[in-house]
């Protein structure tokens, strides 16, 4: 099955509302031409609103970091998928390694903020990974495996096909160290694998499974060129128009 290639850059805590405006406003054109994929960027939540509003009338996608499940309550500094999508933003990632490890993101707490992106609309990035620790003890698949399971627990295969599937070991993000394009692609295999045990191969195979972790211009069109990685979660690299521009230009 032919799965539309999905690029997205993950700005973390940097950028301001104008920074990003001004991002945007070099950026926006590079994906006018490209409209064989799905480029976007995750902005922090304070530049959601300018972010949309400058990438407005283009192809770009503008997503948020993170969101609660609960629509509204007593969450001081949280944000709903319905403040999300206020601002104009139509994607979210779920789950980052860094918010597992740092903010308590369970696999659980996963599933509930999937379900909240999936009612409001929201196109939701799901990231799993493994740490080194596990990598080193064999122990990959297993980690992999439950994560996947929990992250997705419970959710409705009608709207299942809507998921992006983001694969980020641990260890390489933000190291300089990138899984090489063989380790990429086994993992990927076995993920589209989980996916068909649980949600049933025609669902599995409409999913978009995107790989994160030290990309950049120079290795991205090894990663993009194995047959079941079908995109990029871009960090550092996508802070600079260069290099970003570079890598969601790659052959897809």
């Amino acid at each position: 099955m032919s799965r539309k290639p999905f690029l997205a850059g993950n700005w973390k805590m940097f950028k301001t509302g104008e920074e990003a405006v001004s991002f945007i406003g070099q950026f926006k054109s590079v994906t006018s031409s490209l409209t064989d994929r799905d480029v976007a960027l995750a902005v922090p939540a304070t530049a959601l609103e300018a972010a949309a509003k400058a990438a407005s009338g283009s192809p770009l996608i503008i997503g948020a970091q993170n969101l609660h499940w609960e629509k509204e309550g007593a969450y001081t500094g949280e944000i709903s998928a319905q403040m999300i999508k206020a601002t104009g933003a139509t994607m979210v990632i779920i789950g980052h390694s860094e918010r597992r490890q740092y903010f308590g993101d369970t696999d659980d707490k996963v599933a509930k903020k999937l379900g909240a992106a999936l009612w409001t609309g929201l196109v939701p990035v799901v990231c799993v990974g493994e740490n080194l620790s596990d990598r080193e003890s064999g122990r990959t698949m297993d980690v992999l495996s439950s994560q996947v399971k929990g992250s997705l627990a419970g959710v409705n295969p009608a709207e299942a096909h809507k998921v992006v599937l983001a694969y980020e070991p641990v260890w390489a993000i933000g190291t300089g160290k990138s899984a090489t394009e063989g380790m990429a692609q086994e993992v990927h295999v076995f993920l589209r694998r989980q996916l068909k045990e649980i949600l049933g191969p025609q669902v599995a195979d409409q999913i978009r499974i995107i790989y994160g972790g030290s990309v950049k211009p120079e290795n991205a069109a090894n990663i993009l060129a194995q047959s079941e990685i079908d995109g990029l979660l871009v960090g550092g690299a996508s802070l600079l128009v260069e290099p970003f521009t570079k890598i969601v230009s790659s052959p897809c």
